[in-house]
């Protein structure tokens, strides 16, 4: 019977409500006059039938526009409490109202016995039936499941991601709750009982649970990555649900659950933007991102587009990437208060690019447009020296032609001290723009430099997963490579930021925290996707870890200064490095120079010609040895000049 109750239409739940609260009603007019008058033979006189049914069309008006009939029973909350005692105010006074005027024999005092018995008649069933519902799912959740787990976290998402569970499939046996605060241990939980986290090993074993679900709330990044560290070491499966935000936005569900987010292990803590800065060069103004279909590019569109800028050009190569983040904005500007237009080309085309900042009258470029995967680059010097290299400086004088105001070029940490060509081009495009700086003043030129994004395209995180949903193996390059992480939302933001606080030629760096050991992020993810990692010392593992030796140009560790003189901005995470760079007469003959040996294809002479620029790039032997067989001396490290100009 329940069960049909429960699985009836909408429509016919709402009979049954308004049929059972018109009946409560009368009853509770029935008592209280009984009550008061101290008699069950009530003489019904028309003027009370006509005041009764003042009150009831006046309470059903009253109920409908307070929802109460849109509630869903079965989770009947406390404001459909208060949507009755409300109601049965207003049917209260209603019948007062209508017995004076209509001068029907009703005691004054019956009205106040009338409000009580509204109350108890119309609220208490809904409270007995909820609770008889959540101690039937309760039981059925206990008895059902198929997979025991447990969930680490007993506050209001816990409670909500067993409602979530409970009205999904049968899936999960909720066994447990642990939490770390203290006034919730020994409480129950729906009918289960909540531990503290220092039991999470016993009940693991007692139950035989292998998953774990965090239901943590808005707990920093910092707390919950202790968190996951610990069930790390358990070797449980740990899953998660959603951001707070999320589920308010209805972006996701509370019963979405997917694999932590490697942003949280890392425990990271983003520092909240400062609302001055972001908007500064962006609200109000024409703004152009290049490279906007890329991983950084999109996501400087989407923060782009929440500071209200008229109009934002997305700039891209690839048609597909365009296509989906102008299709992704759209979605996010419903209201068209920002005109979001997609351009096809590449930033290897100046006469175009003129053409689009000049239509469009930029004011702000973010210039994000580069091929940044290290060992393509290294294979396809020509196509990285052309894009990276002249890709900016074409870019950056279309800049300065049609009056930008500030140029913002996306960098990198390979370009410290670089061992690869990918970091050699991103070095020499920051020289580039800082000899523009020196040449011109139309256009302010700002570099921001930091390292890996987690989740971008060439990241080892989405890599790592496919590996690990494929039972392995892992592929590491080396035991001791570090790299730096940042979120690809906060690095997007500290861009924006950075380039607001830029006075012409600065080179700013993002501080990225501490440097993580891949092979140990490797082993972290493997053990919270409830598997052992399996290597020489455990041979029994589920999931081996190979090292496949570095690519060419790789580095065991990325640097974000190559000298010791940064200072402190406004800003807590973005210092400005103090470094040399060249004049414009001597980085006008080096891009002829390379220039004119891309056009002829001679990828010795580029080698040779980036091997002596002043960005400490010496090349891998293979290289070199190949150059010195084509070249009558060998390279040197200084062919062109340093000046002793330094950032502005």
């Amino acid at each position: 019977m329940l069960r049909k109750l429960l699985n009836a239409k909408r429509s016919h739940k709402r009979v049954i409500s308004l049929t059972y609260d018109a009946l409560a009603l009368s009853l509770a007019l029935y008592l209280a006059l009984s009550l008061r008058l101290g008699t069950l033979a009530i003489s019904l006189e028309s003027s009370i039938l006509i005041c009764f049914l003042i009150t009831l069309t006046t309470s059903f008006f009253a109920f409908i526009k307070l929802g109460l009939y849109r509630a869903i029973l079965r989770y009947a909350p406390i404001e459909a409490i208060t949507s009755i005692l409300i109601g049965a105010g207003i049917s209260t006074i209603t019948l007062s109202s209508s017995s004076f005027y209509l001068h029907a024999p009703i005691p004054r005092s019956a009205p106040v016995i009338f409000f009580l018995a509204a109350v108890i008649f119309m609220g208490a069933p809904r409270l007995f039936f909820r609770s008889l519902v959540a101690a039937i799912s309760s039981q059925r959740n206990k008895t059902n499941g198929n997979i025991p787990i447990i969930i680490y976290g007993a506050g209001y998402s816990g409670y909500q991601l067993s409602l979530g569970l409970q009205s999904g499939p049968q899936e999960y046996k909720i066994v447990a709750f642990v939490d770390d605060n203290y006034k919730l241990i020994n409480s129950k939980l729906r009918g289960i009982n909540v531990y503290r986290s220092s039991k999470l090993e016993e009940l693991a074993n007692t139950h035989k649970v292998s998953t774990v679900l965090l239901a943590m709330g808005n707990v920093s990044r910092s707390q919950k990555s202790l968190i996951i560290r610990r069930l790390e070491q358990l070797h449980l499966k740990t899953l998660t649900i959603p951001n707070v935000q999320d589920i308010v936005s209805g972006k996701a569900s509370i019963s979405d659950i997917k694999p932590v987010a490697v942003e949280d292990l890392l425990g990271r803590d983003q520092v909240p933007p400062k609302p001055e800065l972001m908007g500064a060069f962006i609200s109000n103004k024409h703004v152009m991102v290049t490279g906007a279909g890329g991983s950084i590019g999109s996501e400087l569109c989407r923060k782009i587009v929440q500071q209200s800028p008229k109009k934002l050009i997305l700039f891209d190569l690839s048609e597909y990437n365009l296509y989906a983040i102008e299709h992704e904005l759209n979605k996010l500007n419903a209201n068209h208060a920002v005109q979001v237009i997609a351009i096809l080309g590449t930033v290897q085309n100046k006469d175009h690019l003129e053409e689009v900042m000049s239509a469009f009258a930029i004011d702000t470029i973010y210039h994000a447009a580069a091929y940044k995967h290290v060992p393509l680059v290294e294979h396809n010097i020509i196509e990285g020296v052309n894009n990276n290299i002249l890709g900016t400086w074409r870019c950056a004088e279309a800049a300065i032609k049609s009056n930008v105001s500030s140029f913002i070029l996306v960098s990198t940490d390979k370009a410290v001290r670089p061992t690869n060509i990918m970091g050699t081009t991103k070095r020499v495009a920051e020289l580039v723009l800082q000899a523009l700086t020196e040449r011109q003043t139309k256009t302010r030129f700002t570099m921001v430099r930091f390292g890996n994004v987690l989740g971008s395209s060439g990241s080892v995180v989405p890599l790592f997963r496919k590996q690990i949903a494929a039972g392995g193996p892992l592929t590491v390059t080396h035991p001791d490579i570090t790299r730096y992480f940042m979120t690809i939302p906060e690095a997007a933001e500290l861009v924006i930021q950075a380039g607001a606080m830029g006075k012409g030629g600065d080179v700013f760096v993002l501080d990225m925290g501490e440097p993580v050991r891949i092979v140990d992020l490797a082993k972290q993810m493997i053990h919270l996707s409830g598997l052992e990692s399996k290597n020489d010392n455990q041979a029994h593992g589920d999931v081996e870890i190979q090292f496949t030796g570095l690519r060419p140009g790789e580095k065991l560790y990325e640097e974000l200064l190559v000298g010791d003189n940064a200072t402190g901005t406004e800003h807590q995470l973005i210092m400005r490095a103090e470094e040399k760079y060249l004049a414009w007469e001597e980085t006008n003959t080096l891009l002829k120079q390379l220039e004119k040996y891309c056009n002829t294809r001679d990828h010795v002479k580029i080698h040779k010609i980036l091997l002596g620029t002043p960005t400490d790039y010496q090349g891998n032997k293979e290289i070199r040895d190949h150059i010195w067989k084509h070249t009558t001396t060998p390279p040197t490290p200084n062919l062109i000049t340093l000046s002793s100009h330094t950032t502005k």
